[in-house]
């Protein structure tokens, strides 16, 4: 994973730092484009990005909010899942939603949906995420 050692404010800091690149018009590295271009899609997190002190906020459930690096982020996993084409078949199921929904985006929001619902089980339970149980929820969408 490319985060795997980075902790919360590093992880947190790549999605500022690119976003600042990608505002000033500055050579991004492929990752930092693909955090761009994903926070380009949500400008409702634009704003957050703007100041750094949003980068140590806490996010949570209790409190009614969204973690936006966490959303932004299930959108870079769904999106590194479509290019390694793994789980095998979630390519297909893209191309289903993404003609049914019209943009990818709301595709997408759909698939992250499940994503994040499978890595909670995950969590949950202890145990790694179970691609043919992940792959056959997002069938189902």
């Amino acid at each position: 994973m490319f985060f795997a050692n980075d902790s919360r404010d590093a992880l947190r800091q790549r999605w500022f730092d690119a976003w600042q690149r990608r505002l000033q018009l500055l050579p991004l590295e492929p990752l930092d484009a693909a955090i761009a271009d994903v926070i380009a899609l949500h400008p409702e997190y634009q704003p957050l990005l703007a100041t750094p002190d949003a980068l140590h906020r806490p996010y949570t459930v209790e409190q009614g909010q969204t973690n936006p690096f966490l959303h932004m982020g299930l959108h870079l996993g769904l999106r590194e899942q479509l290019a390694t084409r793994r789980p095998a078949g979630i390519e297909a199921v893209h191309a289903r939603l993404l003609k049914r929904c019209g943009d990818t985006h709301s595709a997408e929001h759909l698939m992250i949906e499940v994503l994040a619902t499978t890595l909670w089980d995950a969590q949950r339970s202890g145990r790694a995420p179970d691609e043919q149980a992940y792959l056959e929820r997002l069938r189902k969408l």
